[in-house]
């Protein structure tokens, strides 16, 4: 008997999905930082076992989209709750149940197993005491009063707390099914789309404000040699007073990004890197049709 399954894990940005992706997969797949929106893609982590193989999917958090890139990162959301087999729902200790109260409602129509996970709870026990195991029974009461068909489990992705038994629950609801990739497949996404979204990752870590939000990556070259990789990316920002502010007096900020990006990306594939990235300037890219076609937005 084999089991295999689409195990979909959706939320509000900024709730841990990311990091959970990471520790249940036992890969760093999905970039991860402390600011929202990082996740921009439905992005897949495969976990193989000789009895089971099982497809996560991280996906952007949930928000009232503003502009195109919004309106496409919503909808790799919504599609994931069309080929769940299993979903999973992240929420964190201290988010109430109202928030996107719409993406909740087609959550509870679902028909496949809902896992709602309250995630960092670790949280709450420097400043909670003695009532950390009240205040956690009345979030999962909570949780029950709006998804009562889900399973409610507190866990810190953090601090790996929970999440085992997460996982031994995933596993017994998989479906019996043949493997749907090759069994030594961990993702669906090519090796360039990891080099975007690590230069993506640096930027979001170093600059503040709007700029990483208008930041995109495109590989320009990616060839790969017996012991190095040479890379040319182009970073795009949306306006040319970005393009100073990503490149950096004489250099120096780019420079810093490139060689955090190089350092992270010798770690991911194992080989030498040598990365020279560029930056150039797209004009209101976020809003434009054609560049969500032509960076990789619009849904399969």
């Amino acid at each position: 008997m084999h089991k295999s399954g689409f195990v979909n894990i959706v939320g509000n940005p900024n709730v841990g999905k990311s990091t959970l992706m990471n520790l249940l997969v036992g890969e760093r797949i999905s970039i991860a930082t402390f600011k929202a929106q990082t996740t921009r893609h439905r992005i897949m982590g495969i976990l193989n076992t000789p009895e089971m193989q099982i497809c996560f999917s991280d996906t952007p958090g949930v928000l009232k989209p503003n502009y195109k890139l919004q309106e496409q990162m919503l909808q790799f959301s919504e599609s994931a709750l069309q080929d769940a087999d299993v979903l999973l729902y992240v929420t964190d200790i201290v988010e109430t149940p109202d928030k996107n109260a719409d993406f909740l409602q087609k959550v509870q129509q679902m028909k496949v197993p809902v896992l709602v996970l309250v995630n960092k709870i670790d949280s709450l026990s420097a400043e909670a005491g003695a009532d950390l195991t009240s205040i956690l029974a009345a979030k999962v009461e909570q949780w029950h009063s709006i998804l009562p068909q889900a399973e409610i489990y507190p866990i810190s992705a953090l601090h790996k707390f929970g999440v085992d038994q997460v996982l031994k629950r995933i596993q017994e609801l998989l479906p019996e099914s043949p493997a749907y990739f090759e069994k030594d497949a961990w993702t669906d996404k090519p090796a360039r789309f990891f080099v975007t979204e690590i230069i993506r990752e640096k930027i979001l870590l170093y600059y503040d404000k709007e700029i990483p939000y208008s930041v995109e990556a495109v590989v320009d070259s990616f060839k790969e040699e017996e012991k190095l990789i040479r890379i040319e990316a182009t970073i795009y920002v949306e306006r040319e007073s970005q393009k100073g502010i990503i490149i950096g007096h004489q250099g120096v900020a780019l420079k810093r990004v490139s060689s955090e990006a190089r350092r992270e990306l010798e770690r991911f594939f194992g080989k030498k890197i040598y990365l020279q990235c560029f930056v150039k300037v797209d004009k209101d890219w976020r809003s434009s049709e054609r560049a969500m076609k032509m960076y990789g937005y619009d849904l399969e």
